[in-house]
């Protein structure tokens, strides 16, 4: 592989409305914390990262919110490399939604072992917690992903969600985590 050239990896962030997904990408990207709500349709955003050595060339697809009504749609599982699956931790309800759309991506794409993150953010209102981290900690433990509480309003761990998402994704590459072919369009990439 040249030096030059950056391993693509897309990143879908899926969750319930209002629970911070813009939020923290927006964060992850621009660095700086967006406070007004305006509900979003579909976003992509590119940003380069360096992770362990490698430099990947992310792209990261601010989903609308999902609730029950919702259907995880195909675009959510073709070409995607990794899923970072956010609630907030001052709502119940987000949580559960997060085991609801876990189990939808396993099952379209027929796979218990999914690279993804387990993401409860809003750790700035602690005061109104709903969600113990160690529940949502637990949660991630059954799912075999990875966990992590975050601020976008006060930048904490925001870097760390996209790069345990690298990591999970590279954990189920071929080779682990070696070099590999770029993924070829029209099915479930998990790898």
């Amino acid at each position: 592989m040249p030096a030059n050239s950056m391993r693509k990896r897309t990143i879908a962030v899926l969750g319930s409305r209002s629970v911070g997904k813009s939020s923290l990408i927006v964060q992850f990207i621009e660095n700086h914390f967006v406070e007004s709500y305006y509900p979003t349709i579909e976003a992509t955003f590119s940003k380069a990262v360096k992770y362990n050595g490698v430099e990947y060339d992310c792209d990261i697809v601010d989903t609308a919110g999902q609730d029950e009504f919702s259907l995880l749609n195909s675009k959510h599982a073709i070409g995607i490399h990794g899923y970072v699956l956010v609630y907030s931790i001052t709502s119940r309800s987000s949580f559960e939604m997060v085991k609801i759309v876990y189990d939808k991506i396993a099952d379209f794409c027929g796979k218990n072992d999914i690279p993804c993150v387990i993401v409860g953010t809003k750790t700035d209102l602690s005061s109104s917690r709903q969600v113990p981290a160690d529940e949502g900690e637990e949660f991630a433990k059954q799912s075999k992903a990875a966990w992590v509480e975050t601020s976008a309003k006060n930048n904490v761990n925001v870097g760390k969600v996209f790069e345990l998402c690298l990591a999970e994704i590279e954990r189920r590459a071929p080779g682990g985590g070696q070099p590999e072919k770029q993924p070829k369009e029209g099915g479930c990439i998990v790898m």
